[in-house]
């Protein structure tokens, strides 16, 4: 019989002990592994929000904050950019594409994004994946909206649908746009972004809703006889002469100027208008932004290594208590021949064979947690985590908590190994 047979009938015999011990392990396992896995993947959910932007284009402010209010819609831009501004910069020889965006109003706590239809053309998110449509299309008339999945699968949204938008951005609002509602026109397809919890139309619906466009005299027209028109008429002009906008986007002929043109808008007076714009290069912010949060990440790794620790110390504390109650088991042992080396090496299998089960049982539970609450995690932070097998790092950080295992095995094993020695084998405790 080997060591390890022995070891497992070994445990057998303490049940009681050994499950208890095992469950504290498990979870602390799945603790240090789901922390790790929240971590790293909302680090990746965050750098998949926006790709294939060069630039994003706000009034001067620090460059995370128009980084988080401009596309992840956390906090408030301090000021606005003036379309003048806008449309300045869209002509610069080196830009390609440009879409414009206008915060600040909502609907039921979820945030309403005016822009153009240029937004579901070239807005890229993931690994440059361009967004695609569960149902519908993208708006064509003034009045249209076009939903993330997220907020039609909560409040239960479909096509043709109509919402009321109000002025603010909290869940509270006491201005309700009564007098304009929107019609569903779209849902998008689940991005695993904010924007599943934001809601799309057209710029000069928002200059409409706040009485600030020249150019909508006709609008009111056109919205309650919209069905008099072709669905598909592009011709519908959805951007009228708004006075000013939040922030924008733009995309580049080549990489090469982006550099460049960040410095003239940032420097350059003439570019600007005389404003005082701030251009940003999003994957170098986000970059500067977990730099920031650098700490965090590892206060939450020390505390899950706290657990796991906290985990390895109730198995040793179990290891040592058993071995005054198995004097009688180890004479036994020592009688039929066994050396004191194998004595201690016994009770080394016996840590090993817990600290394996504990971890193979903790990955067990974080599989089943992860499934039964990834819905409720996605919808109330928009953290999408995704069911995937065990990474590279996760599978080091196992190997860690066996090699601690082992280490925690030695302590009680060279107990026994000493008493092992000593006549009669009298274990002093």
């Amino acid at each position: 019989m080997n060591m390890f047979t022995l070891a497992q009938k070994s445990l057998l015999n303490r049940k009681s002990t050994v499950l208890l011990t095992l469950l504290t392990i498990a979870v602390s396992v799945m603790l240090l592994l789901g922390v790790e896995r929240i971590r790293t993947q909302a680090k990746a959910s965050f750098a998949n929000t926006i790709s294939g932007t060069d630039l994003i284009v706000g009034a001067r402010t620090g460059s995370t904050n128009l980084l988080l209010y401009s596309v992840f819609r956390i906090g408030h831009a301090t000021h606005n950019v003036s379309w003048q501004s806008y449309e300045n910069i869209k002509k610069h020889r080196t830009v390609k594409w440009s879409i414009p965006l206008s915060l600040g109003d909502s609907h039921k706590g979820f945030p309403v994004l005016g822009t153009t239809t240029d937004y579901f053309e070239h807005y890229k998110f993931g690994k440059k994946q361009h967004l695609t449509f569960a149902q519908g299309h993208a708006f064509e008339k003034p009045f249209d909206i076009v939903l993330g999945a997220a907020i039609a699968k909560k409040l239960g949204y479909k096509l043709n649908d109509k919402i009321v938008v109000s002025h603010g951005a909290g869940n509270t609002s006491f201005h309700h746009h009564d007098e304009h509602p929107f019609t569903v026109a779209g849902i998008l397809k689940p991005t695993g972004t904010p924007l599943d919890k934001t809601l799309h139309l057209p710029i000069i619906a928002i200059d409409k809703m706040h009485g600030s466009s020249t150019n909508t005299q006709n609008l009111d027209h056109d919205h309650d006889h919209d069905h008099d028109h072709d669905h598909h008429n592009h011709d519908i002009d959805l951007i009228g002469e708004p006075k000013q906008i939040t922030a924008f986007l733009l995309g580049l002929n080549s990489r090469i100027g982006v550099l460049s043109l960040q410095r003239s808008i940032n420097t350059d007076a003439n570019l600007t208008k005389n404003e005082a714009l701030l251009a940003i290069i999003p994957g170098l912010t986000l970059r500067q932004l977990w730099e920031m949060l650098s700490m965090v990440e590892q206060v939450l790794l020390v505390i899950s290594g706290f657990v796991v620790v906290s985990g390895l110390l109730g198995m040793l504390t179990s290891l040592l208590t058993s071995l005054n109650q198995r004097r009688r088991e180890l004479a036994i042992l020592r009688s039929l021949g066994a050396r004191p080396w194998q004595i201690g090496m016994l009770l080394v299998s016996e840590s090993v064979l817990l600290t394996a089960t504990g971890c193979i049982i903790g990955i067990g539970l974080l599989y089943a947690v992860q499934l039964a609450t990834a819905a409720q995690l996605q919808e109330l932070s928009g953290l999408q985590l995704s069911l995937t097998w065990l990474t590279q790092h996760e599978i080091l950080l196992i190997a860690g908590v066996l090699l601690s295992g082992l280490l925690v095995g030695l302590i009680p094993a060279w107990r026994a190994y000493k008493y092992s020695l000593s006549d009669g084998m009298s274990i002093r405790v």
